[in-house]
C-alpha cells in the first residue's frame, strides 16, 4: 500500500493553516506515510462551505468545521481511519 493521502480543504483561513499543521504535526510523530495536501482551488473548497476547513484521509471526511478537535482528538481519528 502507497502513501496515505490526507487533504486539508479550505481556503486558506487561519483555522485551515491550523488543522494543515496540526496534521504535518502528528504525520511525523507518528511516522505514518502520508501525502498531506492542502487544497485550496476554489472549486473544490465550494463544495464544503461554509463547513471548512475539511479534512478528508483517503476520500472520506473525517472532521469539517472551524471547531477543530484537539491534537490527541485528531490522532485518534487518524488511527481509526487507518487501523493502526
Amino acid at each position: 500500500m502507497g502513501p496515505i493521502k490526507m487533504e486539508v480543504i479550505g481556503p486558506g483561513c487561519r483555522f485551515c493553516k491550523k488543522l494543515y499543521d496540526l496534521m504535518g504535526g502528528i504525520v511525523q510523530e507518528k511516522g505514518i506515510d502520508a501525502e498531506l495536501l492542502h487544497v485550496t482551488d476554489l472549486k473544490q473548497v465550494m463544495r464544503y462551505v461554509p463547513l471548512t476547513p475539511v479534512l478528508k484521509i483517503n476520500g472520506e471526511i473525517a472532521h469539517r468545521g472551524k471547531f477543530l478537535p484537539s491534537k490527541e482528538k485528531l490522532t485518534t481519528i487518524i488511527v481509526k481511519k487507518l487501523q493502526l
